[in-house]
């Protein structure tokens, strides 16, 4: 018997199918296992303020510009509930970031904006000085989705291209460099960013140490650039941040052996003055709402356990009624709340590690501090510890329906108030920031005061609890930032700017790191950015004369007179 097959066997029928579907499926099905290369004169890795000014800007200029944010949402801590802006002296904040704040008047000039309350009401809280040219008007006081509103309308009139929920690959195989310049990076998906200039704006520094620019994490010592504010601050109370009255950190009250309660450090807070890995607390600006028809009770989380707050019930029993002091009210019956009080929102201790954390590590930390801050707000609303008069009006406020939609009321944004800062060509330093100094070549100016969250909260010698950290010291006038302060040293990078991780101490980086100034110095190192690609020249060797003469033009503050 021959055993000739009249047809194709089994297995070559399945090879044969596989060939004809290879065929049929169109080619563009296989876009999304092959890489990407984007191009772009100018790049801008991160989804802060300072990115969209810093694009707006570009475009302005008439050069290409890609947005490459890791995050969803534009804006930073300016849409992410950080409503009740920190600005000092407003006459010095110009450009771009005084434009957004125009804009925002605009937006609650109209009536349909007040949905939760009449803007009678709602009186003069908020509405901000004349605009420099005595025109247009300012409001400094917002909801976040309110501020989101107006940078994706930034976003959408000048056609900015942007690619969002793009992670920098923080491996080595990230980013290609050639004589000193960044040629590309690439993103975790395999897309590449090429460009002529790029600016880092986000809050953790990743391009920059991914570039290889020295940066510093923590506090100086006093003695590295002759400050006084730097450093461990021992028994230093600038704000109500502190513990006023004796509370023991103890389990069982005045008994060490029973060891510490959560949220206190076994730790020695080390000598005034000395230097150390420890950054300030971040927590989140949560808007809250006291409108019945638009308020979300505090949910219960994950793992809650009421003995974590028990320290802020002791603060409550020494007849300590703080609670409300940072409800700053926002339009529309809502707040911007801010941490306050010895025991608050402020997760101390609890991100030292954040700067130069891989992802997953920053997304546990990020899940931790919404934890601890979601319990914290249930056992306000809940515990019977608490006061009486104290939960009766904490019961009246919850998350907004209307505000983080798709995060259930929550902000999507953990407030960073220091990461990685860049050790550059000039470093701006605790006399500069008071106003004491002439810096050079300035491109934006700051007002606020040096302000420092705490650090640590340690047991004192005589065995009571107690926060260091805390700052807040004012400049004597307004004060201007230098150039030198977003520029990497041209031996470490020649075609970077970093206008958020600026080059500062840490008691400087406490003034300057404010949202206006973020947009300020983004447009700023946009403008140098454009100039330098058609001057052909670093950013450092850039004419400093024409990039005044731009920032003037473009009515950007640069000094007092």
């Amino acid at each position: 018997m021959n055993n000739v097959s009249s047809g194709p066997s089994s297995r070559a029928k399945v090879s044969l199918l596989l060939s004809f579907l290879v065929i049929l499926i169109p080619l563009t099905s296989f876009k999304s296992f092959k890489p990407t290369v984007y191009k772009a004169d100018v790049i801008i890795y991160g989804g802060t303020s300072a990115a969209v000014t810093a694009a707006v800007q570009v475009t302005k200029m008439g050069k290409s510009v890609i947005i490459v944010s890791p995050d969803k949402h534009l804006g930073g801590l300016s849409s992410g509930g950080l409503g009740f802006t920190d600005t000092g002296n407003k006459e010095v904040i110009g450009g771009l970031s005084r434009e957004f704040y125009q804009r925002l008047y605009n937006h609650y000039q109209k009536e349909e904006n007040w949905k939760w309350q009449k803007k009678d009401e709602y009186g003069n809280k908020g509405q901000g000085t004349p605009a420099l040219d005595g025109a247009n008007r300012t409001m400094w006081i917002f909801e976040p989705h309110a501020a989101e509103k107006v940078f994706e309308d930034f976003v959408s009139e000048y056609k900015l291209k942007v690619y969002r929920n793009k992670w920098l690959d923080r491996s080595k195989k990230g980013i290609t460099m050639k004589s000193g310049s960044i040629q590309s990076f690439r993103t975790l998906d395999g897309d590449e960013f090429q460009g002529k200039m790029f600016i880092d704006v986000t809050y953790e520094g990743d391009l920059m140490a991914l570039a290889g620019v020295s940066y510093h994490v923590g506090r100086e010592a006093n003695d590295v650039y002759g400050e006084s504010w730097n450093g461990v601050q021992t028994e230093v109370f600038q704000h109500g941040h502190y513990f006023k009255s004796k509370v023991s950190p103890y389990v069982v009250e005045n008994d060490p052996k029973s060891g510490l309660l959560p949220e206190v450090s076994s730790e020695k807070p080390g000598i005034k003055g000395q230097g150390d890995n420890k950054i300030q607390a971040y927590c989140f600006r949560m808007c809250l709402s006291n409108n019945p028809d638009n308020r979300i009770p505090f949910p219960k989380p994950a793992g809650y356990d009421p003995k974590r707050y028990e320290l802020l019930a002791r603060v409550f029993k020494t007849g300590w009624r703080e609670t409300f002091d940072k409800y700053d009210p926002i339009p529309n019956r809502k707040t911007d709340t801010n941490n306050h009080g010895p025991f608050s929102t402020d997760y101390i201790g609890k991100n030292y590690d954040y700067p130069e954390a891989s992802y997953e590590r920053r997304n546990e930390i990020i899940k931790e501090h919404e934890l601890y801050q979601k319990g914290l707000m249930y056992f306000l609303a809940n515990d019977p510890q608490i006061p009486a008069d104290v939960q009766d009006k904490m019961k009246q406020w919850g998350l907004p329906k209307d505000e983080f939609t798709d995060n259930g009321g929550w902000p999507h944004q953990l407030y960073i108030r220091e990461a990685r800062r860049m050790t550059g060509e000039f470093v701006m330093k605790e006399a500069d920031a008071l106003g004491k100094t002439e810096v050079p070549q300035p491109i934006g100016m700051g007002s606020y005061s040096l302000d420092s969250h705490n650090a640590q909260r340690y047991v004192k010698e005589d065995g009571y609890v107690q926060n260091e950290g805390d700052i807040g010291v004012h400049p004597k006038q307004p004060y201007s930032i230098a150039y030198g302060s977003i520029l990497p040293k041209e031996s470490e990078c020649k075609n970077l700017l970093v206008p958020v991780c600026v080059s500062s101490s840490h008691i400087a980086f406490g003034s300057i790191r404010m949202e206006p100034v973020f947009m300020i110095l983004g447009e700023s190192a946009a403008t140098a950015a454009v100039l330098a690609i058609e001057d052909k020249v670093s950013p450092q060797k850039l004419s400093y004369d024409k990039l005044k003469k731009h920032l003037l033009n473009q009515k950007q503050r640069l000094t007092l007179n």
